[in-house]
Parts: structure tokens; C-alpha cells; sequence
């Protein structure tokens, strides 16, 4: 299945920051290429929920991402698949 938003809408999802250190970046990827950057601005906040917006550029993506966080001390939580047509006020969960 492919996500496609008519032209009004725009695909997003919400991060939850579980963790007591600011994440500094959220990175997915659809086929196991390079992890690719969201735009969070300074950050999310410990404790935290954010709803992040898909680059128009995804819009004929896989709903099937893998996603991960990056945190202030450097270290990354662990990558999860998630479907990112389904849900999308269900925050997802980031903690280290």
C-alpha cells in the first residue's frame, strides 16, 4: 500500500519523548537505505509529545517506516517498524 494524501491533508504522526534527555533528531527509512531527517526544530522535550508532518517528497512511500530517535548524550532508542497509514494520533513511544 502506498500513503497518498489528497492535496488539503498532510501525513503526520506524533512522537512521545519517555526519556529524561531531549531528543535532537527522529530518522526514518522505508527500505533499509540511509536514514533520512525529520524536521523537529530544537528538539522534543523530555517528556514531550510532538506531531511531526511527512515531507510532501514521502508522499508515495511504503506506509511501512522504520523510525528511531536520536538523544542529546548521542545514543539512538531502537529502530521500530511502524505503519504510518494507520493511527495517526496514536503517539509513538521513544525511549532509550
Amino acid at each position: 500500500p502506498e500513503r497518498k494524501a489528497a492535496a488539503a491533508d498532510q501525513w503526520h504522526f506524533k512522537g512521545d519523548n519517555k526519556t529524561a534527555a531531549k531528543i535532537t533528531k527522529l530518522q526514518g527509512y522505508e527500505d533499509k537505505s540511509s536514514w533520512g531527517n525529520f524536521d523537529i526544530g530544537s528538539g522534543i522535550s523530555p517528556g514531550a509529545t510532538e506531531t511531526l508532518v511527512w515531507a510532501a517528497s514521502t508522499d508515495n512511500q511504503s506506509c511501512d517506516q522504520w523510525i528511531r530517535a536520536k538523544f542529546a548524550d548521542g545514543s539512538f532508542s531502537e529502530a521500530s517498524k511502524e505503519n504510518f497509514c494507520k493511527d495517526l494520533d496514536t503517539p509513538i513511544e521513544f525511549s532509550e
